[in-house]
């Protein structure tokens, strides 16, 4: 079982990111759109445009991790429709 680390703070990323986005890109998108420190204790958050797919971005102190997960049903962010809906 993977767990997180308590005190973790989550930030969300509430624009929809090209899928296709790796590790480098997405923290890149931390740095310039986010204004955050990717290396920091922090778990990144971000989703597709579909909302249907989720992936998170966080350094563990020997390496990025990129996790993804596809979603059975399409989330909503902050009250906002999403695309399918």
């Amino acid at each position: 079982m993977f767990r997180f680390e308590s005190g973790l703070k989550v930030y969300l990323h509430r624009e929809p990111v090209d899928g296709r986005k790796a590790i480098n890109g997405l923290a890149l998108l931390v740095e310039q759109y986010l204004g955050l420190d990717p290396f920091a204790p922090a778990i990144f958050v971000f989703s597709n445009r579909w909302r249907d797919r989720i992936k998170l971005l966080l350094w563990d102190r020997t390496g990025f991790w990129l996790m993804i997960k596809r979603l059975g049903k399409p989330i909503v962010f902050a009250g906002r429709r999403t695309l399918r809906s």
